[in-house]
């Protein structure tokens, strides 16, 4: 087989992309993007070297742990190509797309979609860009029509949903109002009892390692989520997330405790 660059057998890395959102909205999914690309590979006759998906990630950035893999992968050499399906699945700003391709070329690997023009004449290349801006356009109108939804939404006095909600609670079925998870308003309430006799965030976090319970699952150990993590408290720095837990963090003590105490027997609530 020859090369798309003349060295060699044709090597692909095939690359995959999605947002929460997107798949959400329009089941575009990971495993379709890559059986297309997998069908590409077989028609053309290349050898596929990786396949490398990048799960809920938005295209508006380069920083991403799968698009890291595909330049590693490219830096090592011996790629002729990197695939997508769309062009919108490498990225979304048309700079961040020709950066790649620049990138790339200097390893001798081409960066191709499956809804490219196919040729790389003034006029192929014209068309290209009038699918980038066109990526660009509909980004641009899906975070108009998110902004706008949000605002309706907090006019309203609803829950804007995201993707954890605060610890002691659970999004309803509409997932517009919160409703208390009493598993875990059991320890927001502790937490509030024992703070107000004077018992120390460390003390609180070490007895709760000591009885296994779940601390909350958040970024980087914030404890913001509302979804259970492991069961370590505190940190390798002696630290807790119980300090920055939102439910209870000092600024809106007063305002979360009075909360707390309202739902500690059941119901739901919106955004307050």
């Amino acid at each position: 087989m020859s090369s798309t660059n003349g060295h060699g057998p044709k090597r692909a890395i095939l690359y995959a992309r999605v947002s929460t959102d997107e798949q959400a909205r329009s089941g575009y999914s990971l495993a379709q993007q890559l059986e297309a690309l997998r069908a590409y590979c077989d028609r053309e006759g290349y050898e596929i070297l990786e396949e490398v998906s990048d799960p809920g990630q938005s295209g508006a950035s380069l920083e991403r742990p799968g698009m890291d893999r595909v330049r590693d992968l490219v830096a090592a050499g011996g790629v002729s190509v990197v695939l997508a399906q769309d062009r919108d699945r490498f990225a979304r700003e048309p700079a961040y797309h020709y950066l790649l391709r620049r990138e790339f070329e200097e390893y001798g690997t081409k960066i191709r979609a499956l809804n490219d023009s196919g040729d790389n004449s003034p006029e192929g290349e014209l068309t290209d860009g009038v699918l980038d801006q066109l990526a660009k356009f509909e980004r641009a109108k899906t975070a108009e029509r998110t902004r706008r939804g949000r605002l309706r939404k907090a006019r309203e006095g609803k829950v804007v949903a995201t993707r954890l909600p605060r610890y002691g609670f659970v999004l309803n079925a509409s997932r517009d109002g919160y409703e208390v998870d009493e598993e875990r308003m059991r320890v927001v309430r502790r937490v509030f009892r024992e703070v107000a006799d004077g018992t120390t965030f460390r003390a609180i976090a070490l007895a709760l390692e000591r009885e296994g319970v779940c601390r909350p699952r958040g970024g980087r150990g914030s404890g913001t989520g509302g979804s259970l993590g492991s069961a370590s408290w505190t940190t390798s720095t002696g630290r807790t997330p119980l300090r920055r837990l939102r439910l209870w963090s000092p600024p809106r003590l007063p305002h979360a405790w009075t909360r707390a105490r309202a739902m500690g027997s059941g119901g739901s609530t919106a955004a307050g």
